[in-house]
């Protein structure tokens, strides 16, 4: 126990400050991570480049390729897009062994400290963002310090002593390396206890080498694990990842091995973390380099490792969501608006349906509107659940308040849909009651439809767009529909007065403008949530 807690708590502490700073990093991001991701193009070096520099900022390879499945789930990102990403996230994953080996443990309480200072003195969000990655900095060194110190004991053990000997066989070091980092879920905190370990003079680097390697392997077993549910191409991209990490090692133990462990010693002769943290680098610098040109076999092997045509997505389903995607919030939040938008605009058509309906009498075009309006619902439910869980990811007060928008922008184009089916049920009533209009009540209807639509569909664009104009221009059209509706009900009116209209039909009828004229009032709340944002 007097080795087990220390090592158990500061590998804790390790992989909770870790977290902590990747958290925070991302917040002071913002809006930079979704700008990396959205310049990504179908160039292999640039997809690399975007990798790395995610995974340095989240402190996770892990993190980042089970975000570049949801990606890839989620229609994001394309396969080959994702090779480049996958091998990217390899190199920025060492950047936190290389911190290690600057041996910054005698300040971490201090950042901690100055971290702790500026987090209860200011009131400032960046303030505090800044000040909790100091606090995770401070922490994840204060973990490494507690697993050294826990593990000093064991260097006059014999049997720790026999297990470092047996260790000598690279096949057995590779097999604990990887068990180590799928047991842990992070190559980062088992290379960082393999740094640990060095430092107390408990292995060499000719053990550390095989052990690395299998990290390197155990790290793709969160991304294999992760693509359970999600469609072959996503599955793909996870054996792309364990296929990389698994032919680097093949190379580096077969061929590799003794130059690099010669190049690492003559950078770092004395120096064992450092050691490490060099012999982790340069083999996914290396292994990158090596298989980069060969990027389209790995994905043609993942092709028939998972065989089969990529599943369409359907409308009922979530086309743009996966909740791995929530990694990075600016993303996520950039994805939650697309899949808005994709209702919005199954809304639109099942409205014009319904009007169709209506005027043409189909009975085939009302079921069409019913059968759509679940889905819809579906949509709205999925959605509103999925905004749930990223409130409850690190957002900044802007992204908290988007969220929130986005809640409510949901539920008034749900409330659009319903007016939709509202419409296709006045459509039943007519064909049902075989119910006749006057000249002057359909070309009344085509009007305030016509302008119904317009507006809703202003309203999609000014959303997706933020475009303040075409939300001040909703709000204008919102107002000629209820003078429209007032004008059209009195005039109906007017005509059942003077029986030129039938009784039954002028109630449907005066239903059906209302339907409409609420169509726009839910638009215009919309428009008034694109334009909160301008006082924001």
């Amino acid at each position: 126990m007097d080795i087990a807690l220390p090592v158990l708590g500061g590998l804790g502490l390790f992989l909770y400050g870790m977290n902590l700073m990747g958290m925070d990093l991302q917040k002071a991001a913002g809006e930079k991570l979704k700008k990396l991701i959205e310049i990504l193009t179908n160039n292999r070096l640039m997809g690399v480049l975007v990798g790395a520099l995610v995974t340095m900022v989240i402190q996770s390879s892990s993190a980042t390729t089970v975000m570049v499945i949801g990606f890839v789930n989620a229609g994001l990102m394309t396969l080959s897009q994702a090779t480049g990403v996958i091998m990217g996230a390899n190199i920025g994953t060492t950047i936190t062994a290389q911190l290690i080996a600057f041996k910054l443990t005698d300040l971490a309480p201090l950042a901690v400290a100055i971290g702790v200072g500026v987090w209860i003195a200011s009131s400032r969000k960046r303030a505090k963002n800044l000040a909790e990655i100091m606090i995770g900095f401070g922490i994840l060194f204060i973990g490494m310090d507690m697993m050294g110190n826990g593990l000093k004991p064991l260097a006059g053990n014999p049997i720790f002593s026999n297990i470092m000997v047996s260790l000598e066989d690279p096949f057995l070091g590779i097999l604990v390396g990887l068990g180590l980092t799928t047991i842990v879920q992070s190559s980062s905190a088992s290379i960082g206890l393999l740094q640990a370990l060095a430092s107390q003079g408990l292995i060499g680097l000719d053990i550390a080498f095989p052990i690395l390697f299998g990290d390197n392997i155990g790290t793709t077993t969160t991304a294999l694990i992760s693509s359970v549910g999600t469609n072959k191409t996503a599955k793909r991209a996870a054996v792309i990842h364990f296929l990389f990490n698994l032919m680097g090692t093949i190379i580096f133990m077969t061929l590799l091995r003794r130059p690099i462990e010669n190049i690492v010693l003559k950078i770092s002769p004395n120096d064992i973390q450092r050691q490490i943290a060099n012999a982790h680098t340069l083999f996914n610098l290396i292994n990158v380099a090596i298989q980069l040109p060969f990027a389209r076999l790995l994905v043609k092997a993942a092709m028939k490792l998972v065989p089969g045509d990529v599943e369409e997505t359907t409308e009922a389903g979530l086309k743009y969501l996966d909740l791995r995607i929530i990694e990075t919030p600016s993303i996520a939040l950039g994805q939650v608006t697309k899949e808005v938008l994709r209702m919005g605009k199954i809304v639109e058509d099942n409205l014009v349906i319904a009007a169709k309906a209506f005027k043409n009498k189909d009975e085939k075009m009302t079921q069409e509107v019913f059968s759509q309006e679940k889905v819809i619902n579906r949509l709205e439910k999925d959605i509103v659940e999925y905004l749930v869980e990223l409130s409850n990811a690190p957002l900044s007060d802007e992204q908290h308040i988007q969220v929130n928008i986005l809640i409510n922008v949901v539920n008034d184009i749900e409330r659009v849909g319903d007016h939709a089916d509202n419409i296709a049920e006045l459509a039943q009533i007519v064909i049902d009651d075989r119910l006749h209009f006057s000249d002057d009540a359909i070309e009344e209807f085509d009007t305030i439809f016509a302008k119904s639509q317009e507006v809703f569909k202003k309203t999609l664009e000014a959303l997706k767009d933020v475009d303040f104009d075409k939300a001040r221009q909703v709000l204008k059209l919102e107002e000629e529909i209820d003078a429209l509706e007032e004008e059209y009900r009195a005039s109906h009116i007017e005509r059942l007065n003077k029986l030129l209209c039938q009784p039954s039909s002028g109630a449907v009828f005066l239903d059906l403008i209302s339907n409409l004229e609420r169509v726009s009032d839910h638009s215009s709340n919309i428009s008034l949530y694109v334009l909160d944002q301008l006082k924001d």
